[in-house]
């Protein structure tokens, strides 16, 4: 097993320590002086020979740790753990005969294993002589495979196996797998591949070399879950991309209830396997832990399953009422409020059509109750971040997404939103970096998605189209991929394409209204004006009967060139705190307009006229 050796008071860097009492607790973060590195150099301190010190730390326990590489004795040891054993073996000088020329002095003038004044010098010189040696020696001798082995700086966690037998414990896995994924991604100097491009390939028949190829990871984690009653055993390995080397491996035993505790485990002993330098504020996040009733991590991780499958508004009603039900039990189990808060996030787009004035109060709300309870949820401080964008608090939002992304650079969510932030003030390049940073993090999904929105913001439409059909290529029954490929293709001139493709959008969203409106502009561009007008109609007639999104009738009537009805619509966008009006600045449907005074008095009312 792993323990931990200090590097710095606020950095730590795991290291292999093999020490039962190790394994049990890590010891504590330590400064690196007083460090002595090699057995030759614990002798010279004791000023005992190898043979006694090695004997000492076999029989009597002495303090020495192992440096995690195949050399054999590669050690190290802390003087002031040295001499704390020491002042605590009884008997000493009677156990042991010490050679003459090795004698101690445990005089009570002298500290327990110090050396005198006048010996110093020249047992250091000797030390120094000493330790270059064995490292030539060591350098020269070991293996070329551990010489030449690579640093880990990257790494996917692949979908954990459900081998509890029952289907329906399906949820447990792909939870445990993105509690890994999130608990992992909070490591600056670890890049870590997001759930929606890892869980891609759950059941693939791909070999893992091949998986880590596409993904561009050094390493892989795979493994598996059983549920059994009350108890849950998790067996992970890390495997090198590579080589589809196995390095490591470990099973964990645990109740249910201590499920946050394994998830904790698990992920400090992959960071030392690793070997990644791991901040103290970082290492206080991978170890936080603490007890939860099975029957409020059930309905949390159901709540995370049902949702992330979700693709119609009675989809994301369910998983709500399992976040609900996990907080009824538990009103002190934070991540259950940052799920709620994601749901009612997915609920109030322009997808699901709920209005912004049910949803994100109730997002904003999730949210801050989560930071109330553990202000470093890093997810929690995103979403509040995107609700402030959408409310129009320009710097309080931006102020949200660098806390969020100082607590969790890994995460993909507050990469995009950041980069979608900078792209409503008009700074597209930097927006793009963004974007495309997070796809380093979940190439599967933000290569399609949100850099192909960036690419349709600046006008680069061939470039959107690419982005967005690579990604209907992986995801092809997603209605927001389409719908967003849509978009790009009536940009780029291209209706005729875009109208077969946002059909099949309109069908798998149960008919939302944000498509239809597209759908609508995509007929009137390709000349189909009596189909975009009868879809008009539906929307007029289901606007008696329900809320419909201003933005669907923006769309619509952009799309059929009726300047004044659009006008009317924006004014009704700017009453509901519309979706859309975070893109005034930049987007391309809104050109036609931009030279009408009414634009630039609502770019000043929504708070797009100045830079930032």
């Amino acid at each position: 097993m792993c323990g931990i050796a200090a590097i710095s008071p606020r950095t730590v860097e795991y290291r292999a320590l093999p020490s039962p009492i190790e394994r049990a607790s890590p010891p504590p973060v330590r400064p690196p002086e007083g460090r002595l590195d090699s057995w030759k150099e614990i002798a010279a301190y004791l000023s005992r020979d190898v043979t006694t010190v090695q004997r000492w730390e076999k029989r009597e326990g002495m303090p020495v740790h192992r440096h995690q590489h195949d050399r054999l004795g590669s050690v190290y040891a802390f003087s002031v753990e040295l001499d704390a054993w020491v002042r605590g073996r009884r008997h000493l000088e009677e156990e042991e005969k010490v050679p003459a020329t090795k004698a101690v002095d445990l005089k009570p003038e002298r500290a327990p294993g110090r050396i005198s004044a006048t010996a110093r010098p020249l047992v250091l010189a000797g030390v120094v002589v000493l330790a270059l040696a064995a490292v030539a020696y060591l350098t020269t001798r070991q293996p070329a495979s551990v010489a030449t082995r690579p640093t880990i700086t990257s790494l996917a966690v692949l979908p954990l196996k459900n081998l509890s037998g029952d289907p329906t414990q399906e949820y447990l896995a792909d939870g445990m797998t993105e509690a890994l994924i999130g608990r992992l991604s909070s490591i600056h100097k670890l890049r870590v591949i997001s759930r929606t491009s890892a869980m891609h390939f759950k059941d693939s028949p791909q070999s893992l070399p091949e998986i880590a190829r596409a993904l561009h990871v050094d390493a892989l984690v795979e493994g598996s879950v059983i549920r059994d009653g009350s108890r849950i055993r998790v067996t992970a390995q890390l495997i090198r991309g590579a080589t589809d080397e196995h390095f490591w491996s470990e099973t964990y035993d645990h109740e249910l209830r201590d499920a946050l505790t394994l998830e904790s485990e698990i992920a400090q002993s992959i960071a030392r396997r690793v070997e990644v330098t791991v901040t103290g504020e970082e290492h206080g996040r991978l170890t936080a832990a603490r007890s939860v009733s099975p029957e409020v991590y059930e309905s949390y991780l159901k709540g995370e399953f049902t949702l992330d499958k979700s693709n119609t508004r009675a989809d994301v009603e369910k998983s709500i009422s399992y976040y609900e039900d996990a907080i009824k039990r538990d009103p002190t189990f934070a991540p259950s409020y940052v799920g709620l808060a994601a749901a009612y996030d997915n609920l109030g787009t322009i997808l699901f059509g709920a209005p912004p004035s049910e949803t994100r109060p109730k997002v904003i709300s999730a949210a801050r109750k989560a930071l109330d309870l553990d202000p470093e949820l890093g997810k929690a401080h995103a979403f509040l971040a995107l609700m402030l964008q959408k409310e129009w608090k320009w710097v309080a939002a931006e102020t949200e997404f660098r806390r969020a992304l100082e607590l969790n650079p890994g995460d993909s969510t507050a990469q995009t939103g950041f980069s979608a932030w900078l792209m409503c003030q008009g700074r597209l390049d930097e927006a793009l970096r963004w974007a495309q940073r997070a796809r380093e993090h979940d190439p599967l999904a933000v290569s399609g998605t949100e850099i192909a929105e960036v690419l349709f913001h600046a006008h680069r439409f061939a470039e959107a189209v690419r982005e967005s059909r690579s990604e209907a290529a992986v995801r092809p029954d997603d209605a927001m991929v389409l719908w967003g490929l849509g978009f790009d293709l009536i940009a780029n001139g291209q209706p005729e394409e875009a109208i077969s493709i946002l059909e099949k959008a309109v069908s798998l969203s149960n008919r939302s209204p944000g498509v239809i409106g597209v759908l609508i502009r995509a007929y009137a561009h390709a000349g189909r004006r009596a189909d975009a007008l009868r879809l008009l109609e539906e929307l007029k007639t289901r606007q008696t009967k329900g809320y419909i999104p201003a933005a669907a009738f923006i769309n619509a009537y952009l799309g059929l060139d009726d300047k004044e009805q659009a006008f009317i619509w924006m004014e009704k966008a700017y009453q509901e705190k519309s979706n859309i009006l975070q893109f005034l600045k930049v987007h391309p449907y809104f050109d036609p307009l931009r030279g009408d005074p009414r634009f630039a008095d609502l770019l000043h009312r929504v708070g797009l006229d100045q830079p930032r």
